[in-house]
């Protein structure tokens, strides 16, 4: 094993890196388009009603409260750690979702597509994100549940070898 495998043994950058308040830090910057935007829209909510309709979206206030409450509570998850894969999964749909009405860049005239191209592909980047997230976070917790199992049955084995 190398200090790649265990980044919490390889040198100083690796351990500051790899420790849990830039994991949360990292988290927060992700979360951070959407807590703002959906507090954006919570104190100014004839904007967020505007801003559905613009995407024709109706009725345009269950959508707009559909939003703000979808990107605040995944938020919540993916920060406090409860389901952060739910919550990872529920950004990653709500970013697709979204680049899709808001950036279709493929019925834009120039100069504007190019720009529209260029924000669809990074909300294409920010989804794949979310989904490293929920990747991690249910690959974490399949193996905290081996080696739970393994814990318990060598518990088990050496209970009975005591016999």
């Amino acid at each position: 094993m190398t200090s790649v495998d265990h980044p919490a043994e390889g040198p100083a950058i690796a351990r500051l890196v790899a420790s849990p308040a830039v994991h949360w830090i990292a988290l927060l910057g992700l979360c951070a388009a959407y807590i703002q935007g959906a507090l954006t829209q919570a104190f100014d909510f004839p904007a967020a009603i505007a801003e559905m309709q613009h995407f024709g979206l109706a009725p345009a206030e269950p959508f707009a409260v559909l939003v703000i409450v979808s990107q605040l509570c995944a938020s919540a998850l993916i920060l406090s750690g409860f389901c952060r894969w739910l919550g990872a999964l529920a950004l990653a749909g709500f970013t697709l979702a979204a680049t899709v009405v808001a950036l279709r860049f493929w019925e834009m005239a120039p100069p504007g597509r190019t720009m529209a191209a260029n924000a669809f592909f990074e909300h294409l980047g920010l989804a794949g994100g979310f989904l490293l997230v929920a990747w991690w976070d249910l690959a974490s917790r399949r193996d905290r549940s081996r080696k739970d199992t393994l814990r318990e049955d060598r518990l088990r084995h050496d209970g009975d070898d005591r016999r």
